[in-house]
């Protein structure tokens, strides 16, 4: 009969203050307990300065493991295994951060795996609509690197890359836009409605949605890099119960069409709306501290663990410039940005709706 915060207490030998000691693992570090990741109290442990310098520990046993990627199969055995009170209470327990985002806007940039599983892309619409359905007002952006890829490949183009950017010439640019705002974008729609949610397909050549420039220093092409975003289409959408699904794409000044990053789009746009959240879908669990150890992810960083982390070298590759743009945000006033693993089945529920969430949160 004890409580869920005793409960925890107990199974990570914590006693009030901080944290003791751990079963497994390395030593424990010295944290305060914090109130939990998104702002009400329960007992969950935060990482200060000290901890950098040691993975978390404070990762609590689920029936979702972070680390596990959860199939069909696999989630219909464990909601048939789960009583109807112990469902109505999965719900009860949700209430106060689905009260907490009603009528906020969460923007999810959304790639990856999550985009060629179609049992993830089930999970992720699914997830989309029922935030839609309870209030929360979400904003979806998406890539489509592998059916570019896929289409490229049908007309004879070879893809290139540099640093991790799509060279993008006049023939490349015109496969990104007809696949990014037509095939992709539509059927990311269609999926919406089809599972009872409203949405409209956009790219950011709509209404003047994103403005960018050339980046010709780099010299890869039609990329370009975000100058102006105009939310005002996505308001409006969003006022009228709409989920905007928004397609990378951007013009210059002479209305060039611009190929652009799908992370950098999305966190311009949660910064241009003040979203309370942004949600960056990745094929990782996290930011790790050793890259082959799921045990080792950050729950929660601030802006300033964050260029520590990166100084270090911890944080290094694909992930900085995720964590750069998460951190643009931040500084730009939105609430926080997560990054959650897209392969997990139903991970943005998991990461907004539960203490101890999937990914990495950080905050100012």
């Amino acid at each position: 009969n004890k409580t869920i915060s005793e409960r925890m207490m107990l199974q990570r030998q914590v006693v009030p203050g901080k944290l003791s000691s751990c079963k497994t693992g390395p030593p424990a570090c010295s944290a305060p307990i914090r109130p939990a990741r998104h702002g009400f109290a329960r007992s969950v442990t935060r990482l200060n300065e000290s901890a950098l310098a040691q993975p978390t520990l404070f990762a609590p046993q689920s029936r979702f493991p972070s680390s596990q990627v959860c199939s069909a199969s696999d989630a219909q055995g464990i909601t048939h295994n789960l009583s109807n009170l112990d469902k109505v209470v999965i719900l009860s327990e949700a209430l106060p951060y689905l009260q907490k985002f009603r009528g906020k806007t969460i923007v999810v940039k959304y790639g990856g795996a999550a985009m060629k599983d179609p049992t993830l892309k089930a999970g992720v619409i699914t997830d989309i609509v029922l935030l839609s359905c309870v209030g929360i007002r979400c904003v979806l952006v998406h890539g489509g690197g592998p059916e570019i890829n896929s289409w490229l490949d049908k007309v004879g183009i070879k893809p290139e890359f540099k640093n991790g950017l799509r060279v993008t010439d006049a023939g490349t640019m015109e496969i990104v836009e007809m696949v990014l705002g037509g095939r992709v974008n539509k059927s990311l729609v269609s999926l919406i409605q089809q599972n009872g949610g409203h949405a409209i397909g956009l790219s950011g050549k709509d209404g003047g949605l994103l403005k960018a420039r050339q980046m010709v220093e780099k010299d890869i092409g039609f990329v370009g890099e975000v100058t102006k975003v105009d939310p005002t289409i996505l308001k409006i959408a969003a006022e009228n119960n709409y989920t905007p699904v928004v397609a990378t794409i951007a013009t210059d000044d002479k209305g060039q069409a611009l190929n652009i990053n799908a992370d950098t789009a999305a966190g311009e746009i949660a910064a241009a709306l003040q979203a309370e959240k942004l949600v960056l879908m990745t094929d990782v669990p996290g930011v790790l501290r050793d890259p082959k150890d799921v045990s080792t992810k950050f729950q929660e960083l601030n802006i300033r663990q964050c260029r520590t982390l990166i100084q270090e070298g911890v944080i290094s590759g694909g992930m900085i410039p995720k964590i750069e743009c998460c951190v643009r945000c931040l500084a730009q006033g939105i609430g926080a940005a997560h990054i959650i693993d897209g392969r997990a089945r139903h991970s943005i529920l998991m990461e907004l709706l539960t203490n101890e969430g999937v990914g990495t949160m950080i905050t100012g």
